[in-house]
């Protein structure tokens, strides 16, 4: 049996991030050689890797990456399955290292099949997944290009990636205030224009149902019914049906008994409140539509246009949860 130094055991221990003691069996069981004792490791990676296939891997960190040309940005979990391995700072470093490598690939599968210091990128997670003693995997995987890419990543939880048609001065700025924005609201969409009608329409039922079901419980209980909207989208808002919606506001002033003259102060902040509650469905999912988290009393789209003429192209979002 090969003699085994303290030496190899910590090169071997540097190379995998295993225990010293792990390291050392595994040059034990290979008689020495190092890249041996490596593939021994491997194994023993595979083998847990296996019985925890079925474990829940919903901890572990984001990495948002961009190459510095700033026209391409991925974005990225490496899933866990405890918050104490998520947090520690070698877990951290090889999702960062990983990071460099997600770059300069389209697709997960792409990722996962790329080198990584002589080994797969799915190898190096089996391996580590021996190393660690939990399930670990790359979870989501979004990749977007566009002229000018920034990112956001908050909490190493949920990570943004947004994409500009130019490269502007405050190019950076706008990206990551725009990030923040779809890491903190997860839009689903650019703008209420992308709707397909039949899905509004179907969504349009489905919420006036839910709400008209609570509000049967709320009335029971005697407290405050919740208003039904008649729409959900801009895209139902139809220049017909705003006009209805100023003559009714009108004919409530008239019914109300405030002077005809002072109507111009009053209903275009009910018009915007009419706006505001039959829109709800491109609040939660339509980016540009959304009441902009910095300041409620403009959308998105109004603080893009605010920092110059670059427009949003493009989003990407991911998070652990």
């Amino acid at each position: 049996m090969a003699k085994i130094t303290a030496a190899e055991v910590n090169k071997l221990r540097k190379a995998t991030g295993a225990g010293m003691m792990d390291c050392k069996n595994a040059l034990v069981e290979a008689n020495g050689d190092f890249e041996e004792a490596i593939t021994v490791l491997r194994k023993k990676g595979q083998k847990v890797a296996e019985k925890r296939a079925d474990r829940d891997s919903s901890e572990g960190v984001v990495i948002a990456k961009i190459n510095d040309a700033n026209n391409r940005g991925v974005v990225f979990s490496l899933n866990c399955e405890t918050d104490f391995v998520a947090k520690n700072d070698s877990y951290v470093e090889l999702a960062n290292e990983l990071g460099e490598i997600a770059i300069n690939f389209d697709t997960k599968e792409a990722f996962l099949a790329a080198d990584f210091k002589g080994m797969t990128v799915e190898e190096k997670l089996i391996e580590q997944t021996g190393v660690i003693g939990e399930k670990l995997e790359i979870g989501g995987f979004e990749l977007l290009e566009a002229p000018f890419v920034g990112s956001y990543v908050h909490g190493n939880k949920i990570g943004a990636l947004t994409g500009l048609s130019k490269a502007t001065d405050n190019a950076e700025e706008v990206a990551k205030t725009v990030s923040m924005q779809v890491a903190s609201m997860g839009a689903t969409t650019l703008s209420y224009n992308d709707f397909d009608a039949a899905f509004v329409a179907s969504e349009t039922d489905a919420r006036i149902a839910a709400i008209e079901k609570e509000n049967e419980e709320l009335g029971r209980l005697g407290k405050t019914l919740k208003n039904v909207p008649q729409y959900i989208s801009m895209s139902q808002l139809t220049p017909e049906v705003m006009a209805k919606a100023e003559a009714d506001i009108k004919e409530e002033l008239k019914a109300e008994g405030k002077p005809e003259k002072i109507w111009d102060r009053i209903v275009p902040g009910k018009l915007e409140r009419f706006i505001a509650d039959n829109t709800t469905l491109d609040n939660e999912k339509a980016l540009l539509d959304q009441v902009f988290i910095m300041d409620e009393s403009i959308n998105v789209a109004k603080y893009v246009a605010s920092k110059g003429d670059a427009e949003v192209v493009g989003f990407k979002r991911v998070s652990l949860a």
